[in-house]
């Protein structure tokens, strides 16, 4: 690994960063409040790390590898983290520096796991920055840098493949730069839909452009401290859940739409699966709730069941219930749906339904094989043949998956907490969506965990936002080698 090609590009992305923190300082400036000195402290301690960053690496061109696209991919997610932090910790808001990286890491991985424990009290400035790093870390900050910095050019192609989740990353356009652009431009074209939409629906303008960034970034954070159920509006609810779900496809499909192939996007299998899995999953908990008269009528069962099989599926983790009193079957069903996740190439977490379905059609071909063992069976997904790479790496990153959360679960459960908590805590941070059940269930939060776990499941979010290989290379001494 060329160390200073890497330690450039972080140099960029500290600055990226650093500005980013502006819009906040502005709010807590308009505001009067006391959290404008520690983003100016912040914002200095960033740019100050970008001078020293970008002094150490010297002039020269920007020439990278797999290698140096895997170092900057996990490493600008880490500097972010440690430099997103500060605010937190200089204002005071978040004593424990270790609470205050969570809260970050929670944030940039779009995963919504919070320490706060009244987050009404907390000044707009901080609320807004809370918002914005679910916002950049939704589409990602390397595809941040490379929209606006288009000098690093195709060389940036091994960063953009390390972090766009999914089992595959595909330029949009033939130059990388302009893939960024087209991503963030559908990106930004959502947010404000949503953010109009939700001010029509009453809300004010902050609250809702504040949960137009969290739900575009299927992040979760909120301004409340009830989540979605502080805004009893049906109209908000449905809104949220439709841009949720919205949220959760695809981005490249979006770029269908201009081009009036509008009707493509219902042939895509992924798109098709992963509409059907929410719906199913919404009627069954319906029709369970219902029948248990958890719910008053119809429309409110649907409501309510639809709002969280999307929360839950999309890995955003708004809540306007808490689903941790609902019935084993219903919980149970939010497991498997946290563990399916979103699409890839969506700001979603979690394995991703394309995943399952080649792992699917995979097991479909072993069992013809039993049946016919001379047959040659070719597996296709969108009348493409999936290919022995493709299927080996959706098999590699499952079995990762499971051992890593096997793993860590083992870790939490040895200081002494309960099981279910322990495996539904990593598993909502592997999958990046937040709220988990029992004691950190949705109307829990994260504050009360040992600082080692809040570490342990800032990793399992890192991870989980990077797609597990992009860390786990980092601890390979051959990552590197030159």
């Amino acid at each position: 690994m060329k160390i200073k090609t890497v330690t450039k590009v972080l140099s960029l992305i500290c600055l990226v960063v650093s500005f980013a923190m502006l819009p906040a300082l502005f709010i807590a400036i308009y505001d009067g409040t006391n959290d404008a000195k520690p983003f100016v402290m912040s914002i200095l301690v960033g740019i100050i790390t970008c001078y020293l960053l970008y002094l150490y690496s010297g002039k020269g061109n920007i020439n990278m590898g797999i290698r140096e696209g895997v170092g900057i991919t996990g490493f600008s997610w880490l500097i972010a983290s440690l430099m997103g932090a500060l605010p937190y910790w200089l204002s005071g808001v978040v004593p424990s520096y270790t609470d205050a990286f969570f809260e970050t890491m929670s944030g940039f991985t779009t995963t919504g796991a919070t320490i706060m424990t009244d987050i009404e009290s907390l000044p707009r400035g901080i609320l807004l920055w809370r918002s914005l790093t679910h916002w950049m870390g939704g589409m990602g900050i390397i595809v941040l840098s490379l929209a606006v910095l288009p000098f690093l050019g195709v060389s940036g192609m091994e960063m953009y493949k390390a972090e766009v989740p999914g089992v595959t990353a595909e330029k949009l356009t033939p130059r990388l730069h302009e893939t960024a652009i087209s991503l963030w431009g559908a990106y930004v074209l959502l947010t404000l839909s949503e953010t109009v939409l939700l001010r029509i629906g009453g809300m004010n303008l902050f609250d809702a452009f504040a949960h137009s960034c969290s739900t575009i970034a299927t992040g979760g954070f909120s301004t409340k401290n009830n989540s979605i159920a502080y805004f009893t509006s049906p109209y908000i609810q449905w809104v949220i859940t439709i841009f949720m779900i919205a949220s959760g496809v695809n981005f490249s499909l979006y770029f269908l739409i201009p081009q009036k192939r509008v009707r493509e996007i219902f042939y895509d299998e992924e798109f098709r699966a992963y509409l059907f899995i929410i719906v199913i999953s919404a009627l069954m908990m319906s029709v369970a709730l219902y029948f248990a008269g958890k719910f008053e009528g119809i429309e409110q069962s649907l409501r309510q069941t639809l709002f969280h099989v999307a929360s839950v599926m999309t890995t955003t983790g708004f809540i306007i219930d808490d689903y941790n009193l609902w019935p084993e079957f219903t919980k149970f069903l939010f497991v498997i749906l946290m563990f399916i996740g979103a699409s890839g190439g969506s700001t979603g977490g979690g394995c991703k339904v394309s995943r399952f379905l080649i792992l699917g059609r995979q097991l479909r071909v072993e069992i013809q094989k039993l049946l016919h063992p001379r047959a040659v069976i070719t597996t296709r997904m969108n009348n493409a043949v999936i290919t022995q790479n493709t299927k080996d790496s959706a098999t590699s990153f499952f079995v990762l998956y499971m051992l890593t959360l096997a793993i860590c679960t083992l870790i939490t459960t040895a200081f002494g907490i309960e099981l279910l908590t322990s495996f539904t805590g990593v598993l909502t941070c592997l999958s990046n969506v937040g709220p988990g059940l029992n004691f950190l269930g949705p109307v829990e939060n994260f504050a009360w965990l040992p600082s080692t776990v809040k570490w342990l499941f800032s990793f399992c979010m890192l991870a989980g936002r990077l797609e597990l290989f992009a860390v786990f290379l980092l601890f390979l001494p051959e990552t590197y080698r030159k």
